[in-house]
């Protein structure tokens, strides 16, 4: 039997574990449940019509436009009561921050159900705050301010939270991913905005960050006792699951919008990097690959045959490997251009060299933590090849035009003015 005041002091058995945790699940389901066919039924007699806010924001994978005009309609109530106490949009904002706040406090002590619910409510406090100001005329910059702040503050104090839990843990890594992904997802839509250029979408939007890891830390406790070994620090792998996904997906949104705002910016269209044609990724991963399987075969048909040593072998399939890469890039993987053989090989060379020292240097500093060298490897690599290789090979060693020589004035080179940096590109 649950004792609400050992639910009141922490005092939790598997049975109040469960329950803490399911019974608002259930009230909130039964809500959701017994509310659809009427809005179905007000929706096909043309008393309804969609949110306007609701459309204007989108939707995604995990939250659809209907469940968005469905939640929307489901917190009429709550908007209501909202609106007859008066209380003005940026005491809302405020209320929704110390609710995350709270969240993140229940979350460091292992009170994941509880933070849960307090994040969700927390996020519908967020919805409504916005809707006050402009129902009540009370918009202003500076309101919108407080809200962008206090909504990174929000964030940051959940994953703070979840963070102090896992701080022993693998999952710390994961958590303090999540974290900044959260907010790289905001800045670059704020930092977009203020160069003019409106960037919507991605996969995991704020209301989906709220949703996706509300709901699985509200559920988490649950499996804990179902599925884990009794123990005074659970796993709760079902949040863990939440976080990951989060992770992930927050960092795959802050780079899609931070692509899309290169492109917008850019004076010249930019390449389609996941393309298959000349100058993406998918060809020079290919070329990369071809490479290094020759490499492999060069080493393994020297050795095996007693030809060489391991070591002269290794070199000169390091040796065969460059030259198949460089061939494969300069004729097939990216866009021909008027440099000749010997500088696109001279760039090559200093790249495929800045290349080896960052692969080694970052394997030897992942080797300051207690991971597998392999996992430091393939972190080292794939992180080495996106953001240095490919865009070098590209950009500097096989594509773009040579720049024209400077005319000459008098018999002497005249200098060739380099342009003014707006003072946002400064910044």
């Amino acid at each position: 039997m649950v004792v609400w005041t050992d639910v009141i002091a922490g005092r939790l058995g598997d049975e109040a574990r469960i329950w803490t945790a399911l019974a608002p699940l259930l009230i909130a389901l039964a809500y959701v449940l017994f509310g659809l066919p009427v809005y179905v039924l007000r929706r096909r007699s043309g008393a309804l019509v969609d949110d306007a806010e609701m459309r204007a924001r989108g939707q995604t994978l995990l939250l659809g436009q209907a469940m968005r005009q469905y939640f929307i309609w489901l917190i009429q109530p709550l908007w209501r009561l909202v609106r007859r106490t008066g209380l003005p949009a940026d005491a809302i904002t405020t209320l929704s921050m110390l609710m995350a706040l709270a969240s993140g406090v229940a979350m460091a002590g292992g009170r994941f159900a509880l933070g849960g619910w307090l994040y969700i409510f927390s996020g519908i406090l967020d919805v409504l705050d916005g809707r006050v100001a402009r129902a009540t005329n009370t918009q202003t910059r500076a309101g919108a301010a407080l809200d962008s702040v206090l909504d990174r503050y929000a964030d940051a104090a959940v994953l703070a939270g979840l963070a102090w839990y896992y701080r022993e843990s693998w999952v710390l890594a994961v958590v303090l991913m999540a974290l900044v992904g959260s907010l790289l997802t905001s800045y670059v839509r704020a930092r977009g905005e203020g160069l003019g250029v409106q960037l919507r979408g991605g996969a995991m939007q704020r209301a989906e960050r709220i949703f996706s890891l509300g709901v699985a830390t509200v559920f988490a406790p649950i499996g804990a006792v179902l599925f884990e070994a009794p123990g005074a620090h659970p796993m709760h792998w079902v949040a863990v699951g939440g976080l990951v996904l989060l992770a992930v997906s927050s960092q795959w949104t802050a780079g899609q919008r931070l692509v899309s705002l290169l492109r917008a910016l850019s004076d010249t269209p930019a390449p389609k990097a996941l393309s298959t044609g000349r100058d993406g990724l998918f060809r020079s991963l290919v070329a990369s690959g071809v490479a290094t399987g020759t490499d492999f075969a060069v080493v393994l048909l020297l050795v095996e045959g007693g030809a060489v040593s391991p070591w002269a072998a290794t070199a000169l399939g390091c040796l065969v490997g460059a030259v198949v890469s460089f061939t494969l890039g300069r004729v097939w993987a990216f866009s021909p251009s008027d440099r000749g053989l010997l500088p696109q090989a001279g760039r090559y060379t200093f790249v495929s060299a800045t290349s080896l020292g960052l692969n080694a240097g970052g394997v030897a500093v992942w080797q300051l933590l207690p991971v597998d060298y392999r996992f430091a490897w393939w972190i080292t690599r794939g992180l080495v090849f996106v953001l240095w290789n490919f865009p070098l090979h590209r950009d500097y060693v096989f594509g773009g035009p040579v720049a024209p020589a400077a005319p000459r004035i008098g018999g002497r080179p005249r200098p060739r003015v380099r342009p003014k940096l707006s003072s946002a590109r400064v910044r």
